[in-house]
């Protein structure tokens, strides 16, 4: 219909640009503007488009997303970052709707929504009910480890795993070792952390899926926080939610393993909370698709709100 939203992807022949065109692909509601190939790395006809989109949905790395923000005009252009350029910056809104009471409406009437990165969504999904119910110090000196698909690493690393060299490429491969990671200091904002926490990212050779974990000690913690309260906040906060959910104490004793894999494809996420009562530790774990919930099906969830859809 022609008075239906136009949404330009920018990048869309990027991992995570070209799983939001399959997920809006036979859509009626909303018209899909793309740019011949011979047009795509053309800044002209580029800022042509963002200007003439009702929402722009930017696939791009850090610096072409912030030089495309500066080329729009256009007033009434709403923005969808899917990189990691503006995760931090005043002015943007956080694009995880299950954050807190009222951030979908935010992200609704938002002219700029910052996406979540992919590493981030599940910390800041474990972290940000804990310490807004007291029950993880602001302060917790947190060390959180994932290991992610190789997707996750964008096409480059695909194309190790997947083309003429796949057999020689590496099983497992923790990376990042000094610390310097872009994702900490957005999980410091939106956990609603004091310290930054340290951040051990990996990946290995399967294509999608996030295990991601973060281990607690009860000497650490105020005397009322135990698994089953942090449970019970995990679960009070997601009520509801859409795509979001807590394992019950049931399902945990059932629970000894985690597969990364379990919700490739989808949107959903799976937190859990795990321990050892009696040496005091605790394990919070979340589970979901880097390219999910983590990227593409963000960014359409997102999308959606701002469309008035969800």
């Amino acid at each position: 219909m022609s008075n239906s939203p136009l949404i330009f992807i920018d990048g869309d022949q990027g991992t995570t640009g070209l799983l939001i065109h399959e997920r809006l692909r036979g859509r009626n509601d909303l018209r899909l503007l793309s740019l011949p190939a011979t047009e795509r790395k053309d800044p002209l006809r580029r800022a042509e488009a963002l200007n003439s989109a009702d929402i722009a949905v930017l696939c791009l790395p850090d610096p072409a997303a912030r030089e495309a923000v500066s080329w729009i005009e256009n007033p009434k252009v709403r923005v969808i970052d899917a990189s990691s350029a503006h995760r931090t910056s005043p002015g943007w809104v956080y694009g995880f709707p299950e954050l807190a009471a009222g951030q979908a409406e935010a992200i609704a009437t938002a002219q700029r929504v910052t996406n979540p990165g992919c590493y981030p969504t599940g910390a800041i999904a474990l972290l940000r009910p804990l310490v807004q119910a007291g029950l993880v110090p602001a302060d917790y000196p947190l060390a959180i480890q994932a290991v992610s698909g190789y997707s996750g690493g964008g096409r480059a690393q695909v194309e190790q795993y997947e083309g003429a060299e796949a057999a020689s490429a590496a099983p497992f491969v923790v990376y990042g070792l000094g610390l310097h990671h872009k994702h900490p200091p957005e999980m410091q904002l939106h956990a609603g952390l004091t310290q930054r926490p340290i951040f051990v990212p990996s990946y290995g050779a399967f294509r999608q899926g996030i295990v991601l974990t973060i281990a607690l000690q009860t000497r650490l913690l105020p005397p009322q926080a135990s698994l089953d309260s942090l449970r019970a906040a995990l679960q009070a906060h997601y009520a509801g939610s859409r795509y979001i959910s807590v394992l019950d104490a049931a399902q945990s004793a059932a629970t000894d393993r985690l597969d990364p894999t379990r919700h490739n494809g989808s949107n959903d996420v799976t937190l859990g909370v795990f321990g050892n009562a009696d040496e005091g530790h605790l394990l919070l774990c979340a589970v979901f698709d880097n390219l999910g919930k983590g990227a593409s099906g963000a960014a359409v969830q997102n999308l959606e709100l701002m469309l008035g859809q969800y």
